[in-house]
């Protein structure tokens, strides 16, 4: 038996690899659910799809612009095409602009808040009147310890991010009546696609100076943040919601 049987999953931003998408995607397949993966990157998607499948897994892949109110309709209508309900929804795409705020245009502020704020709320208006119908369902946002703490030159990362936490408490009491569940998550320094090394020194930055200032001294996996994520959808949770899970080696303990 696994911890998602019978369960079904829209993971969004699953494509990248490696990402927490693509890891919390192939996590939940591995624990039974029926794993539905969007991202722009139909090329990147598809892979996971196909890795999940050839795994025994059961998962299928839709292009999809988390910013457009009507492609989160069509996830919509797609996934209950193939699954008669949705019990999990996973906001997790998200973009980081890092420049001090001066440098930040206002066409990078804006799609910073599009596309890790207002795709939270496009995705949870779209899944929540089902859910409600239902009379359960879990929502993991994905957030940042930068939704936690200032962070220099991620003003709008850090807008955003903010933004994700109270957004998500909001929800949790507004439909917890309804046994829908609303949590986040708060990753710290990742090992991921956005935190490629050539990417951190171009911004000026040092990893091994970066994981010395991390109690764990080492940076996160992927896999870290699925192994919550997997607790947050699972009926191990069902008494937790409003809450945030900071993810992050004790970075935010100081």
């Amino acid at each position: 038996m696994g911890r998602l049987d019978n369960k079904a999953a829209v993971v969004t931003g699953g494509a990248s690899n490696p990402s927490l998408g693509r890891s919390m995607s192939i996590a939940f397949a591995r624990e039974g659910a029926k794993v539905i993966i969007t991202d722009i990157d139909t090329e990147g998607g598809k892979k996971v799809e196909d890795e999940i499948l050839s795994s025994g897994g059961e998962a299928f892949f839709i292009e999809h612009d988390v910013t457009s109110s009507e492609g989160w309709e069509e996830v919509k209508n797609k996934s209950t095409e193939k699954y008669s309900k949705i019990d999990i929804l996973v906001n997790n795409a998200g973009i980081a602009i890092i420049k001090p705020l001066e440098e930040t245009s206002e066409g990078e502020w804006d799609k910073t808040i599009d596309v890790n704020l207002k795709s939270i709320f496009l995705g949870c208006k779209t899944f929540l009147p089902s859910m409600r119908e239902q009379k359960s369902g879990s929502i993991i946002n994905i957030s940042s310890i930068a939704g936690l703490v200032g962070l220099e030159r991620c003003s709008a990362y850090s807008a955003s991010k903010g933004g994700v936490r109270l957004l998500t408490k909001s929800i949790a009491l507004e439909y917890g009546e309804f046994c829908i569940r609303c949590n986040s998550i708060h990753p710290g320094f990742m090992a991921t696609n956005m935190n490629d090394p050539k990417v951190i020194k171009d911004r000026g930055g040092d990893i091994e100076a970066m994981t010395e200032t991390i109690p764990l001294k080492r940076m996160g996996t992927a896999e870290d943040i699925a192994n919550c994520a997997l607790f947050l959808a699972s009926d191990e949770s069902t008494y937790v919601t409003g809450n945030e899970y900071t993810v992050d080696g004790g970075m935010t303990a100081k």
